[in-house]
């Protein structure tokens, strides 16, 4: 596979995540102010995503079976683009909570297909692209005028339509791959504790990143460079932790990420003068991809080849589950205490999971030649 077959690919994660996923945490504040929403109401649509990503998921396997993987990439594209569409087209809530639960289903149809055509560093940090663009455009382009959000969304649609057709090629047609099922994970519970920890934790952050900041009167333009910056630090997060989540044992290279990220929410909350909050999001941006990789690079470690598909296939549930309760039940605290609180939220689930991950994650050192970054 080329480099350049590779960056097509790319494109699906900076679809399915960075603009499916992330980009809503930035046309949140926008969306909540015009439709009022209480927090609980914003995080719930994050929650609507994890249930379609969860969905999505479970099915992979089956359409892959059913239409091989490049086939399934390609529907996972164009569904993203069409929910995204479909996202701005519409004020009803429940029809929102729909169009946030079909991204989610078409990202998991990328995310996991194009792991099977290219599960390499540059695949994975393609998400920092999308989320780079979208800081880039989406605050000046709602700074001042919230009513804009359905044409935030609308060019978040043309972006994923030029990332499906820019893809669309690099996704070779290919043999049929069998599905896999869901295997016990009794062995490794600590690590699908930590998993869970980091799952409902993670996501808090980067659905309330910009609504915390405006809360604290931040600029446009402050909002805009810390989510540029973030998604630059996604993309630089393979050079950064190649080499310890190769290495290290697992339960220290686990609780070394979750302590970053732990810090790096609690940092935010620190006050939100910009040189804070870019550290914040650097440190934020650096890590969190990282940490699915480092627990795939667990299970390879210690799991037999002929259960491997099915304890990965489980976590993978593990993991949907946990991100989509995490955003309803850090809006459901805000909501009673402060837009900070869903930042203290992150800084608690990872802070208890780096804790777990230190204490009781004692995985045998195997090779992690499959780790994907």
């Amino acid at each position: 596979m080329t480099r350049w077959q590779e960056a097509r690919l790319a494109l699906g994660t900076a679809s399915a995540l960075g603009l499916c996923r992330f980009a809503y945490g930035l046309v949140l504040p926008a969306m909540a102010a015009e439709l009022r929403w209480t927090l609980a109401q914003s995080g719930a649509m994050t929650t609507a995503n994890g249930l379609g990503y969860l969905a999505g998921a479970l099915a992979a396997a089956g359409f892959a079976r059913l239409l091989g993987v490049a086939a399934t990439f390609r529907l996972g594209m164009v569904l993203c683009a069409a929910s995204l569409a479909a996202t701005g087209m519409s004020a009803d809530y429940t029809a929102l909570l729909a169009a946030r639960a079909v991204a989610g289903f078409a990202g998991a149809l990328v995310f996991v297909a194009g792991a099977v055509i290219a599960p390499t560093a540059v695949y994975f940090a393609g998400a920092g692209l999308g989320i780079a663009l979208s800081g880039a455009v989406i605050p000046p382009l709602l700074d001042l005028h919230p009513e804009r959000w359905p044409l935030a969304w609308a060019g978040l649609a043309v972006a994923g339509v030029l990332a499906a057709a820019l893809s669309w090629s690099a996704a070779r047609p290919d043999t049929v791959h069998s599905g896999v099922t869901a295997s016990p994970i009794r062995p490794l519970w600590s690590v699908g504790v930590v998993y869970v920890l980091f799952a409902v934790g993670y996501i808090a952050y980067i659905t309330f990143l910009s609504a915390y900041l405006a809360d604290r009167h931040a600029s446009t333009a402050q909002t805009a460079l810390a989510w540029t910056v973030l998604g630059v630090a996604v993309m630089a997060a393979p050079a950064l932790w190649r080499h310890p989540i190769r290495q290290w044992p697992g339960g220290r290279v686990l609780a070394v990420l979750l302590g970053v990220l732990a810090g790096a929410a609690a940092l935010a909350l620190l006050g939100a003068s910009q040189p804070v909050v870019l550290v914040s999001a650097v440190a934020y941006g650096a890590t969190f991809m990282a940490v699915p990789a480092a627990v795939t690079a667990v299970v390879h470690a210690t799991t037999p080849a002929p259960r491997l598909p099915g304890v990965l296939a489980t976590f993978t549930v593990v993991f949907a589950a946990g991100q989509m309760a995490g955003p309803w039940l850090a809006g459901l605290l805000a909501d009673h205490t402060g837009a900070g609180a869903t930042l203290a939220w992150t800084a608690t689930m990872c802070g208890t999971g780096a804790v777990v991950a230190a204490v009781f994650v004692r995985p045998a050192i195997g090779s992690r030649r499959d780790c994907v970054l």
